[in-house]
């Protein structure tokens, strides 16, 4: 049962599916958006600029059933008309064809948004398969598409027979009206019928659009293992990424043990923690912590301090506050001031005493460590609380 749900596309499309998708040309697009687009652009664009195209076209008209006896006789004057009608007619339908441009480009990218890609023009010769086309021809989106039609034909019908039933007489009476007057009414009928089409197509598009977008993502959708695999893919794999860590770990381990022999002093707990000092005298900052480590880190620090000749001082309270307190590569806080002076005082005495100069100097004890960066303090004072 585990298995079958993580097959069962169950899980929305993720971005980068969605983009996947969007560079193979699978866009949300609607066809009844188009054809409502084209045909409302249409309609109002002859409501609008009718009288100027009737009366543009009916001068090109005009010119071109002129009979001029000099044009049978010179072909290159034949050709100038021709072109001049040709340019007016051109002139006259540009705009209409303008917007009807435009309003197929928007409608297109209305849904899916603009896309230039070369994918869907590749060749794919599953097409050609005549098992999976005769799948196609029964599958539930032709199905869907087949009753999209017949709905449109039952409305683009319905609405036409309502317009001439309601107007039967007025289409009577142009056959007793003047050629121009029946002319001017029978494009007023065109143009109302067409209107009418035009809004019950709308109907149409206002279910056709939701019903695309659903389509759309309910195919793009993923099982739960496809959102495993893509999340390996894009984060990379855990086990990889695991020996990546471990590898930076090594490094960083090993960059900080380099810092160890110079170190000015190494404060031990004495076992169990083990932190480097570092203070660069004529730099203006505090003490850092170069290195640190617990239990086998701390005796390698410790071993590596001792072959150096790094001095070790015991001081377990100052070695458990610096080693939870204060991050590697950090300066040590204001409360840790006076403690680590007094231990760089006895490093720098130490050091003469090497050199031959003055007395053996005695180790600090009882350093002065806030008990609130001490976490056997802590424990000890959450311990007597309860």
């Amino acid at each position: 049962m585990a298995e079958e749900s993580d097959l069962e596309k169950t899980e929305p499309a993720s971005p980068r599916r969605l983009e996947k998708a969007h560079e193979e040309g699978q866009i949300v697009r609607s066809r009844e958006l188009n054809t409502f687009a084209l045909l409302a652009v249409g309609v109002a664009g002859l409501w609008i600029g009718g009288p100027d195209l009737y009366r543009n076209l009916s001068e090109v008209m005009r010119a071109g059933l002129w009979f001029d006896q000099s044009l049978g006789r010179d072909t290159s004057m034949m050709l100038a008309v021709a072109s001049r009608s040709a340019l007016q007619t051109a002139v006259a339908l540009a705009p209409l064809f303008g917007v009807l441009i435009l309003a197929a480009l928007l409608s297109s990218v209305a849904l899916g948004g603009f896309l230039f890609s070369a994918k869907p023009l590749e060749p794919k010769f599953e097409r050609l398969n005549p098992a999976k086309g005769i799948q196609r021809m029964f599958s539930s989106q032709t199905l869907i598409e087949l009753v999209k039609t017949l709905a449109k034909a039952v409305v683009v019908g319905s609405v036409g027979a309502m317009v001439i039933w309601h107007y039967r007489d007025q289409m009577i009476m142009l056959m007793h009206s003047t050629p121009r007057a029946a002319l001017a009414q029978g494009m007023s009928l065109v143009a109302l019928c067409c209107a009418l089409i035009v809004g019950s197509l709308f109907l149409i598009v206002m279910i056709d659009v939701p019903w695309q977008l659903w389509s759309h993502y309910k195919k793009l959708k993923m099982s739960r293992e496809e959102v495993r695999q893509e999340n390996k893919e894009s984060e990379g794999d855990p086990h990889v990424k695991g020996r990546i860590r471990q590898q930076q770990r090594a490094m960083a381990k090993r960059r900080m043990m380099s810092e160890v022999p110079k170190a000015d002093v190494v404060v031990t707990n004495p076992t169990h923690f083990a932190v480097a000092l570092k203070y660069q005298e004529g730099g203006g900052g505090a003490p850092r912590v170069v290195a640190k480590g617990s239990d086998l880190l701390a005796a390698r620090i410790r071993e590596l301090a001792a072959q150096h000749g790094v001095p070790l001082l015991g001081a377990p309270p100052l070695a458990r506050a610096l080693y939870h307190n204060v991050e590697l590569g950090r300066e040590i806080p204001v409360e840790l001031y006076t403690a680590v002076a007094e231990v760089l005082a006895w490093v720098y005495q130490l050091r003469s005493w090497n050199a031959g100069q003055g007395a053996e100097p005695s180790r600090p004890s009882h350093l002065p460590v806030p008990q609130e960066l001490d976490p056997r303090d802590l424990d000890r004072m959450s311990t007597s609380t309860l």
